[in-house]
């Protein structure tokens, strides 16, 4: 017998990063300097007083033993004054505010709690994996709806709901999106907030990347709809806004019929973060905003040097408007490899790796994503790396037989 055996496990294909993984770490262990662009993995630092907060919690005898499956009261709180002064959006702690372990486990276990066998669950694709994975495991069925915001968006959701046997269950959207780092604006989660109750669907969102935009208008929860309460629940994460992606804290917020069924499933599966993480992320919360900001100029002064140096050595790419992620074609001469191969060689001939776009979904063929986890001098330094290898063009393909 092997792994293959398991129902759920022959339900996911391999893992497409795992190969540009193995080739990461084998050219680090060969001393390679690799620069790291591939997972969207924070460089920084929580403030201070975050840190300060761990250490005085952990100092306590008590704060060892096992904490709230659901999360602190504290920390519900604090969630649901952040949703109060950031989106103007009332939200009981009690019902309608879950603690998480990083979105990804929240996702994963909603997914369990509320999909049967046979389900359909409308997911965008290309997106983060989880947003079909999880549903996947779970015993779903996919059907694939765009990633982008766009004029076709409702057309292509209506024919999925009217066409689909059994009919859809679930919708997933999120924005700022990763990977495509697509933006919407509250208009649109209006429409989705009217075409879900319509068409009985529930609604999740994924906001993880809620703070880090770069125009003037602020990302905005679907949760501001009126009604939206009444279909949808909304996650949020730690990890990025105040660099604690490592500590492994986000949120479920909304509708407390969804957040009640995750609650139930998490009771059996997990007894909750560390106390004195949830502590810290308190105080993250309630106390002062400065890396907020800190971090939205970081991640924005990255992307323009990303665009300005890629850009002279020859890559044009897409400037996105939110998230820490640019997602862009494969340059021209290079498109015949498909995005695999091409961030292979990438990692190979140039000490940069990148995610390839395939990774996230079929309709990512052809593009990559690139995460600005990197400080600028090193962006810099992969540009010349980037420009060597564009100027050599594409290696020709073996024949058959290796000839």
């Amino acid at each position: 017998m092997n792994s293959d055996d398991f129902y759920r496990i022959r339900r996911l294909p391999p893992y497409v990063f795992a190969e540009v993984n193995a080739m990461k770490a084998a050219a680090r262990a060969r001393g390679e300097d690799i620069i790291d662009l591939g997972m969207g993995n924070p460089d920084g630092a929580p403030p201070a007083h975050v840190i300060e907060k761990l250490c005085e919690v952990a100092r306590n005898p008590r704060a060892h033993r096992y904490s709230a499956s659901k999360g602190i009261a504290g920390l519900r709180k604090a969630q649901a004054a952040y949703y109060a002064r950031r989106f103007g959006v009332a939200l009981d702690p009690d019902s309608e505010v879950i603690v998480t372990l990083g979105s990804k486990e929240g996702l994963a276990n909603l997914a369990q709690a509320i999909t049967a066998p046979g389900d359909v669950v409308l997911a965008p694709n290309p997106s983060y994996p989880i947003h079909t994975f999880g549903f996947i495991i779970a015993g779903a069925a996919i059907r694939s709806i765009p990633a982008a915001p766009g004029p076709d968006f409702f057309e292509i959701l209506e024919r999925a709901v009217r066409y689909t046997v059994p009919r859809p269950k679930v919708l997933v959207i999120g924005y700022p999106s990763n990977p495509t780092a697509y933006v919407a604006d509250l208009a649109f989660y209006e429409q989705v907030v009217a075409f879900a109750r319509e068409h009985g669907l529930w609604v999740i969102s994924d906001l993880a990347y809620a703070e880090i935009y770069f125009g003037e208008t602020p990302t905005p929860s679907i949760l501001q709809v009126a009604g939206a309460s009444e279909v949808a629940v909304e996650f949020t994460s730690m990890s990025k806004t105040y660099s604690m992606a490592g500590w492994r804290i986000g949120f479920a917020v909304g509708n407390s019929t969804l957040i009640g069924a995750l609650a139930r499933v998490k009771s059996y599966l997990d007894y909750g973060a560390f106390t004195p993480i949830q502590a810290a992320a308190v105080a993250a919360l309630n106390g002062p905003q400065d890396i907020v900001a800190a971090n939205r100029a970081l991640y924005k002064g990255r992307r323009d040097v990303l665009i300005e140096c890629f850009g002279r050595a020859g890559w044009e790419i897409a400037k996105p408007e939110a998230s820490m992620f640019a997602w862009t074609p494969i340059p021209e001469p290079f498109r015949q490899l498909g995005s695999m191969e091409f961030a292979k060689r990438l990692l190979s001939e140039a000490g940069v790796a990148v995610s390839p776009g395939v990774g996230f979904g079929e309709e990512g063929e052809g593009y990559v994503r690139i995460a600005l986890v990197e400080n600028e001098q090193r962006l810099r330094q992969a540009a010349r790396g980037v420009k060597a290898f564009l100027a050599k063009g594409p290696n020709p393909l073996p024949l058959d037989g290796g000839e």
